[in-house]
């Protein structure tokens, strides 16, 4: 067994099937260059054959992602497996995912085939996928809950036509740490030519259980790869935490005796990148990542720290992303600092017209605030990369008159396929008002399902950064703005909103 242990991120498919989280092409890419400078192992890039954005969005990162493996999703067919090794061909190290669910209720219920079906499904498919391919990673969806001979029948089968990683997810988050990791070890002990293939975890959080069920399939069953999405994103509950599962093998390598090729200095950087891409805010606690995970308010505490870090500390806040660095940057400052800081912060821009316009929106924002953080910055490459879009809806201006005893009006400037147009409303406040003053135009019909406003930074002065979430005819999407003036932030968030529900892609939705 080897003593490394594979990071296999799939934010980009397995986070993004979150409701809201979906994410545009050069959002994927910004993402993915982010996770290449984390040196994650394997980048689970999209699922090729669901639409023509995924498709665009696998191949664009295969060409641009050097340093990593990149990886798409598949059905156990000859299409979905054709269509992600075209979408992989400009990639360094290509890596087809298939998978085919293996679980008496999937296998009646959802696909309606016989086991012999599933099972002649799953060793034609990684048959095909070997052929075009050198590296295929097999899944038997919903593995934790199938029958255990049925699984080993498969699994041996399948590492006998070439897949070269066996994935065993916890599709449905119902395993518990140490009977999962005695599954995994059953596998490995009962098939034959189990030594022939990388063992994989997979794990979903609906019982809260992800991270540790993924840690005990690692320590109990020996698996050498690790399936997870920054910040834990995922669909429901969510999936298995990179930086919790990556820290917690780095900080207690002793127990875990793996090594890993992270560069955890970036974790956070990842974290804030993909919280600002799709609006899912990081609670405070969150381990890692969380604004108060390395914040002391007990005195006792305190006094502890202060004499010896490691009394109450297990991590070094700076050996994740955390700092007290602020960029000092103002009018004055030169675009060459300004793209510097960019590259720091993880946030390459693909041209120079996209760096100007940024560095543009930078001056504006420094004549408006007298300190900017990396968060502004971050939440300004953001809005770029929303705003350089082909886009139904954009905003131009906005006045808002409210006082107390009167009820609050907006008029909002805003455009509809480039041509300006001008509503207003009152509202129950002046967000209300100004998000009627849209509706007056667009008449979406859509539901808001979350309005939620979230500080960049910790004073009055911090840009607002505001998600928003609706709903129509079963589709949800996020929007997300950001802006020092928190009734503009939402009228930017509705917009872009507006926007995905007005970008009607259709997408086959998978489950690993």
């Amino acid at each position: 067994m080897s003593d490394k242990l594979i990071i296999f991120d799939t934010t980009l498919r397995d986070g993004e099937q979150s409701p809201g989280a979906s994410m545009n092409k050069d959002e994927k890419l910004r993402i993915a260059r982010q996770l290449e400078r984390l040196r994650v192992d394997v980048i689970e890039a999209g699922f090729a054959a669901s639409s023509n954005g995924d498709f665009e969005a696998v191949q664009c990162i295969a060409n641009a992602i050097k340093d990593s493996t990149i990886c798409s999703l598949s059905r156990a067919n000859d299409r979905d497996i054709s269509r992600a090794a075209e979408a992989l061909k400009g990639a360094n190290s290509a890596r087809i995912h298939t998978f085919i669910a293996t679980s008496a209720l999937h296998m009646e219920k959802k696909l309606r085939m016989t086991p012999d079906q599933v099972f002649e499904q799953a060793r034609l498919a990684v048959r095909f996928a070997r052929n075009l391919v050198n590296d295929v990673e097999f899944s038997p969806e919903d593995g934790y809950r199938s029958d255990v001979d049925f699984l080993c029948r498969v699994i041996e089968a399948v590492i006998n036509e070439g897949a070269t990683t066996i994935n065993v997810p916890d599709t449905v988050g119902y395993a518990v740490p140490e009977l999962y990791g005695a599954f995994i070890k059953n596998l490995r002990e009962r098939i034959p030519n189990s030594d022939k293939a990388i063992w994989s975890v997979h794990c979903h959080n609906d019982l809260g259980m992800a991270v540790a069920n993924s840690l005990a399939g690692i320590k109990i069953g020996g698996a050498r790869q690790v399936e997870c999405t920054i910040n834990g994103l995922g669909e429901r509950a969510g999936n298995c935490s990179l930086e919790e599962v990556v820290m917690a093998v780095k900080t207690r390598r002793d127990y875990f005796q793996l090594d890993l090729g992270i560069d955890t200095k970036h974790i956070l950087a990842a974290s804030r990148m993909v919280s600002q891409t799709t609006g899912f805010i990081v609670q405070p606690n969150k381990a890692v990542v969380g604004a108060n995970a390395f914040a002391h308010a007990s005195g006792i505490h305190q006094d502890g720290v202060l004499k010896a870090r490691d009394t109450y500390e297990i991590m070094r806040a700076e050996d994740v992303g955390w700092s007290a660095n602020k960029i000092v940057l103002g009018k004055l400052s030169g675009r060459n600092a300004f793209k510097q800081r960019l590259l720091e912060l993880g946030a390459q821009m693909s041209s120079e017209v996209e760096i100007n316009a940024a560095f543009s929106k930078f001056k504006e924002l420094a004549d408006r605030k007298s300190e900017i953080f990396d968060e502004d910055i971050l939440a300004l490459v953001s809005d770029e990369s929303v705003t350089n879009e082909k886009e139904q809806y954009g905003f131009v201006s906005l006045s808002q008159h409210s006082e107390t005893g009167e009820r609050p009006q907006a008029t909002i400037v805003f455009t509809i396929d480039s041509k300006e147009v001008q509503g207003s409303s009152d509202g129950n406040g002046p967000v209300d008002a100004s998000l009627k003053a849209i509706e007056s135009h667009v008449k979406s019909g859509a539901e808001m399902v979350l309005y939620s406003v979230n500080a960049i930074s910790g004073s009055t002065e911090s840009q607002g950064e505001v998600t928003v979430r609706l709903q129509d005819g079963g589709r949800v999407v996020n929007g997300v703005g950001a802006d020092p003036d928190i009734v503009v932030a939402s009228a930017k968030a509705y917009l872009s909103a507006l926007n995905k529900l007005h970008n009607k892609s259709d997408r086959v939705a998978a489950q690993g």
